[in-house]
């Protein structure tokens, strides 16, 4: 097969039966949509060349650097593209939470501009996040950029629904599965796959996977941070289900040891919760069904990431005072306060104030007189013991409570006598009006 250009390999992935052996759905074939075999080695590649290849040609004309707030997949792919057309590439972003994709992006030669924000997402609504004023400038006619607008650009949609949507039903033979289901990110690919199959067939159901709020994996938003985005629509999905990090990490190895696919844990995640969602329905069925899920890109970008949860994978010792250890009952039983009490206690006892969100999430707003410790750092430190002395009261505080939470647990096991979490995070703070600062 013979192309002209690497774009031109874009898209037409293989759809690749899952043995049933492996997911042990009696009645339902399982199918994987293998978009980490797109050229650039992502889903991303369709929607960052579908945003762009029309506008190329005026961008070079016109000088402009092409700009998206990404820090992942679609900034990757933006970074080719950008560089093969001779144009400079920036990504914009509150925090690069995988080290290996920044890597990856500085080789690609992209600018990384990581900007203040008031949360961890990009929330179009919120007119005082530094992050959000610089979306909206990006986006006025007399800027000097080509901004491809992932969260709000109908072409990330439409990348799916006229590629991604007709290629599974031409691979099952003119029919619609049963299922579809799909992890969100910016919801570009759940929501033009899902327009395409049931144009062809309105019964098709539809499942969206997000991210438990405590966890982080990459390229799923949890179902707070999805409300933000402008292409997300709740009424494209049947069902929305989380998944959290460590079924992902699972989903992933099966994938990998029983598959042979190099999916990373995008893909697991997307497995993890189409078994578990269709196993529920297996039982009740007589008649062939099938459904498909998307593996949206590979493993090796997330080495790093899999080895901090998962240190025995790699031979190494289980990581002592570790997060994963925790038991739901452990969580659900964290000491925590609500703003109001929480606000008194602070008034009274003056106890140690830790904001566990990224530095410029902290810089733009957050309790006066806190400390700021970014999750992953403070994970660092527990891991090696109490990281301040047990007769110091301590409130911790992350974006939306459910990270505090774990930790107010861990540190609870751990023996510390007086530590809590802020219930509903930062966010239950400034909804309840109580001061905030800025640096």
């Amino acid at each position: 097969m013979r192309y002209d250009s690497i774009t031109d390999a874009i898209g037409d992935t293989p759809l690749v039966r899952i043995d049933p052996a492996v997911h042990g759905l009696r009645h339902i074939d399982l199918y994987a949509k293998l978009e980490m075999l797109n050229p650039f080695g992502s889903l991303k590649d369709r929607a960052a060349w579908n945003m762009t290849r029309e506008e190329l040609a005026g961008a070079k004309e016109r000088g402009e650097t092409v700009v998206e707030l990404s820090s992942g997949n679609t900034a990757k792919a933006l970074a080719l593209i950008a560089g093969m057309h001779g144009l400079p590439f920036k990504s914009v972003t509150n925090r690069m939470r995988v080290p290996e994709i920044k890597d990856l992006l500085l080789l690609l030669g992209a600018e990384i501009e990581e900007l203040p924000g008031q949360s961890e997402c990009l929330d179009p609504t919120d007119t005082e996040d530094p992050l959000t004023l610089f979306h909206q400038q990006l986006s006025r006619p007399d800027s000097a950029h080509l901004h491809t607008d992932q969260y709000f650009n109908a072409r990330n949609t439409e990348a799916h629904a006229e590629g991604t949507g007709p290629e599974i039903i031409a691979d099952l033979d003119g029919r619609a599965p049963d299922w579809f289901v799909a992890c969100v990110g910016t919801a570009g690919s759940s929501t033009g796959v899902a327009r395409t199959l049931r144009a062809h067939d309105p019964s098709v159901g539809v499942v969206g996977l997000v991210a438990h709020k405590s966890d982080f994996i990459p390229g799923i938003r949890t179902i707070d941070e999805v409300q933000e985005v402008g292409i997300f629509d709740p009424a494209t999905y049947d069902t929305i289900e989380a998944v959290g990090a460590d079924d992902a990490i699972d989903g992933m190895l099966t994938l990998i040891r029983r598959c042979g696919l190099l999916a990373g844990p995008t893909g697991g995640a997307a497995y993890f919760g189409a078994v578990r969602h269709l196993a529920a329905l297996d039982g009740e069925l007589t008649g062939r069904k099938t459904a498909v899920f998307i593996v949206c890109d590979r493993v090796e970008s997330y080495l790093g990431y899999i080895g901090r949860r998962r240190p025995d994978l790699f031979g190494r010792p289980a990581v002592r005072n570790s997060l994963a250890t925790l038991t739901p009952s452990e969580i659900s039983a964290a000491p925590a306060v609500d703003v109001g009490d929480a606000r008194k206690w602070i008034e009274t006892q003056r106890p140690l104030v830790i904001d566990l969100r990224g530095p410029f999430a902290y810089a733009a707003l957050h309790i006066e007189g806190s400390m700021n410790i970014v999750d992953e750092l403070f994970e660092e430190l527990v891991r090696n013991g109490m990281p301040f002395s047990t007769r110091q009261p301590v409130l911790l505080a992350c974006p939306v409570g459910e990270k505090s939470a774990r930790y107010a647990a861990l540190l609870t096991r751990m023996g510390h006598p007086d530590v809590r979490s802020l219930a509903g995070g930062i966010i239950a703070w400034r909804d309840a009006g109580a001061p905030l600062v800025r640096d």
